[in-house]
């Protein structure tokens, strides 16, 4: 999703640059399609972001016509997407209107894998959950990789 400084609503993309490249997803769903430097349309397509704040009129604002005025700027580089940039909650577009569009929700999200938990410092973690026994739940972590036999 996404946001521009003188609007209202918060479209999500509508992915145009390609159909192949899914950022956590293995089904494929077009929820989940990496946004390019290229994809500049946004769904819905008519009045994406609500009113424009830079639209006064007597009865508050007019429709958002949103009007993207060049590419996306601050794309990060280190990984394309068939030859595109891809774009990060710092990347930046201009609305021809006079608003700046960035990333409102990467949908990207970040989990603890089980090094992360066999590596991580019980008495710490029981700082920051006491009511969950950390220790326990490291070697029941733990137990997963190994297993008994009788």
């Amino acid at each position: 999703m996404c946001q521009c400084n003188q609007g209202f609503k918060f479209p999500k993309f509508k992915v145009t640059s390609h159909q192949k490249h899914y950022w956590n997803d293995s089904d494929g769903q077009a929820d989940y399609l990496a946004v390019t430097e290229d994809d500049l349309t946004l769904d819905p397509p008519a009045m994406p972001f609500g009113n424009c704040k830079l639209k006064p009129s007597s009865g508050g604002y007019l429709p958002c016509a949103f009007a993207p005025a060049g590419k996306w700027t601050k794309t990060y580089d280190k990984v394309k997407v068939m030859g595109k940039s891809c774009l990060t909650e710092l990347s930046e577009l201009i609305c021809a209107t006079g608003g700046k569009i960035t990333i409102f929700k990467h949908g990207q999200q970040s989990e603890a894998g089980k090094s992360n938990v066999k590596k991580a410092d019980a008495r710490e973690q029981q700082i920051y959950n006491p009511v969950m026994n950390f220790e326990e739940f490291q070697e029941e972590i733990n137990g997963e990789d190994s297993f008994e036999v009788e």
